[in-house]
């Protein structure tokens, strides 16, 4: 690990089934900061969340980093958050305790109706995966968001879904910074306390509204 490291180090972790390529967009000053981005790693057999956050964890190289987490990478950075001492957790389009979660999200968890899901299908047709982990407003430019998608594995999509539907974090970090944007469908902002809230954001608002976040970020990361 590099104590000496002089910049400030920032990872960054896609959401559910993406690829670092969803942060094309974000430019951060090279002087002052380095960008790594983590890639999804296919889950264990039976591997808890908290035991594929310790995995993940070994990717960060830095002390005093920045992680910051999309959406289903938010929840992610959020457990690798209590095994890691990160100098400050962001995370964008997520949630922060499973109470945030919309209803139907929790009843899946409870009822595992999440099992009944077609991974199989969602592995074989990206534009059903495309729908599914960015909304289905994005049909009309699904040839645009496609290519923010390669984790087509049943195994990690039959494990993710579940880790977010039985999430059971109950409190969050008090030092977390959440970005929300007021048109999310998939975590909608009724649900959420706490926030910065983007006015027109989405729940891909990492591709849409990046110079917001392009402005907004290192402001966030250095206070």
């Amino acid at each position: 690990m590099n104590q000496n490291y002089k910049k400030v180090p920032v990872y960054f972790l896609p959401g559910l089934a993406a690829n670092s390529s969803i942060f094309k967009h974000i430019q951060l000053d090279t002087n002052v900061f380095e960008m790594h981005f983590l890639e999804w790693m296919i889950p264990f057999d039976d591997e808890s969340i908290s035991e594929y956050a310790i995995r993940f964890c070994k990717k960060i190289n830095h002390e005093n980093a920045i992680l910051v987490g999309v959406s289903f990478g938010g929840i992610i950075a959020q457990e690798m958050n209590l095994v890691y001492d990160f100098k400050k957790i962001i995370i964008i389009s997520s949630v922060k305790a499973r109470h945030e979660l919309p209803l139907h999200l929790q009843l899946a968890g409870k009822t595992k109706v999440y099992k009944l899901l077609p991974t199989s299908l969602f592995a074989q047709n990206i534009d059903l995966l495309s729908k599914y982990a960015f909304g289905k407003p994005i049909v009309k430019r699904l040839d645009l968001y496609k290519q923010y998608l390669s984790i087509t594995d049943k195994r990690y999509l039959d494990w993710a879904i579940k880790q977010v539907v039985s999430w059971n974090q109950e409190t969050s970090d008090p030092n977390l910074v959440h970005i929300h944007g007021d048109q999310d469908i998939i975590f909608p902002i009724e649900n959420m306390k706490n926030c910065i809230i983007v006015e027109g954001g989405t729940h891909i608002m990492i591709l849409n509204r990046y110079k917001w976040l392009n402005e907004n970020l290192p402001k966030l990361m250095l206070s």
